[in-house]
């Protein structure tokens, strides 16, 4: 149960190939017509602050209502309205850093909203972790760091290329790390070991901490300190990222509009706040460009943000980042050269996504680039993952167990790994093998 706004196709599409059942309120009849005819869902037309809405949507046999319009109060409010009229779980998209605070928090889970999530807090987190990890597009952390998984893009540089994943992996050598899928001209592929690596390949690969160094030699990339980093837009991510930046690096932040370039100057005491206009390439070169070691563009703007990122690129910045809302544009963005690609909808979606998920997933990440996801599962006693070695399983073909925690240890998974009750496993998955894969932990 969601009421939608413009998030275009996103959660109807992510809901829907989890073989949920879905209804959709919205005012726009446009929307829903596109989004009815595209998925097997329910449309209403209406405001989710309607209670007659509700009722019509049948609110009180819903197991999960997802409010993410981008009117706080709209989110809030039909929360609220949803759980007194019988939904079992709330979630509300918010703006306000103050409704997280641990007790401003329990009052909102007295009104009914059980759960707040705010994206540009979360997007501002992502990338901060990204520049700690520099040779790597995507990380996602499992466990307490125990298990990473990289999103490597492979360029000419790279030993890999041309190579199989058995010539990189030889059985006669404990594996740290493990390739578990390739995007290769936008389709994503769970490679065998005849596979081979080629140019432009994103490929993605579980690691423990070990496996990290051979995986940069590997793939030809190298790690380097981020000191100096300069923000494009003083939007909310570009503040919350410049507020946790500017404590131990030096930050400069260009923002357009001059009242919020004074309200950010005074806000940022560890940040240079200078007012001018993004777009202006020559402005970017005065304030030094070209002396950056990353580039994070957070405009309202994709074109702005990639354009930006491709000129930065130019001139020698090591790592960019751009924030790209429009989905049709993170393959061209990824394409042409920007190293990262940051976006709400998907960094929002691994955390609801995660209430409609089975009790045994402790965590899943919708990633970039590919409809793929890979998650963290908690194995249940006698689940069928347990009753042989992974060879003997029949494991989904386009899903792969990537690694194992197991208490305090965590290791690469093979062939002859036997998963144990209780262990934590890391999947990647193509979407339509999802619901099957849960099964084998359940």
């Amino acid at each position: 149960m969601q009421e939608r706004a413009r998030w275009e196709n996103t959660w109807p599409k992510l809901l829907s190939n989890e073989e949920h059942d879905l209804v959709i309120i919205d005012n726009d009849s446009e929307r829903l017509k596109a989004v009815g005819s595209a998925l097997d869902v329910m449309t209403i037309e209406g405001n989710a602050n309607s209670i007659t809405n509700l009722k019509e949507a049948r609110i009180h046999k819903a197991d999960l209502f997802i409010s993410v319009t981008f009117s706080e109060d709209v989110n809030i409010n039909s929360a609220i309205l949803s759980k007194r009229l019988g939904a079992k779980k709330t979630i509300a998209r918010i703006d306000n850093q103050e409704y997280l605070v641990p007790a401003n928090r329990e009052i909102f889970e007295n009104l009914g909203v059980d759960y707040m999530i705010y994206p540009e807090k979360i997007a501002a987190r992502e990338i901060v972790g990204l520049l700690s990890e520099t040779g790597s597009t995507e990380v996602v952390e499992f466990a307490g760091g125990k298990l990473h998984m990289y999103v490597i893009r492979l360029d000419e540089d790279a030993p890999i290329i041309n190579l199989t994943l058995r010539e990189l992996t030889p059985g006669d050598k404990k594996m740290e790390y493990r390739a578990v899928a390739i995007t290769r001209h936008g389709q994503t592929i769970v490679p065998s070991g005849d596979d081979r690596f080629e140019l432009g390949d994103l490929v993605y690969v579980i690691s423990n901490k070990a496996g990290l160094k051979h995986l940069y030699k590997y793939s030809g990339k190298k790690q380097f300190e981020v000191r100096n980093i300069m923000i494009l837009g003083g939007s909310r991510i570009g503040r919350k990222t410049a507020d946790s930046l500017g404590k131990q690096h030096y930050v400069k932040l260009i923002e357009k509009d001059r009242q919020r370039s004074y309200v950010l100057s005074n806000k940022l005491s560890n940040t240079l706040v200078i007012n001018g206009d993004g777009t202006d390439m020559e402005l970017l070169r005065q304030e030094g460009l070209e002396k950056m070691d990353a580039f994070i563009a957070v405009t309202g703007n994709a074109e702005t943000n990639i354009l930006s990122c491709l000129l930065a690129k130019h001139l020698g910045v090591k790592r960019t980042i751009a924030e790209v809302e429009n989905m049709d544009y993170i393959h061209l963005a990824e394409n042409i050269g920007v190293d990262t690609i940051i976006n709400k909808k998907l960094i929002t979606a691994s955390r609801i996504f995660r209430f409609t998920m089975a009790d045994e997933v402790s965590s899943i990440k919708c990633l970039t680039g590919t409809d793929a996801e890979v998650m963290e599962f908690i194995v249940k006693p006698d689940a069928p993952a347990t009753i042989g070695c992974l060879a003997e399983i029949d494991f989904p073909r386009e899903a792969t167990i990537g690694g194992v925690i197991r208490g305090k240890n965590a290791f690469i998974a093979h062939g002859d790994t036997h998963i144990k009750p209780y262990d934590r496993v890391v999947v990647f998955a193509l979407p339509g093998v999802i619901h099957t894969v849960g099964k084998f932990f359940n």
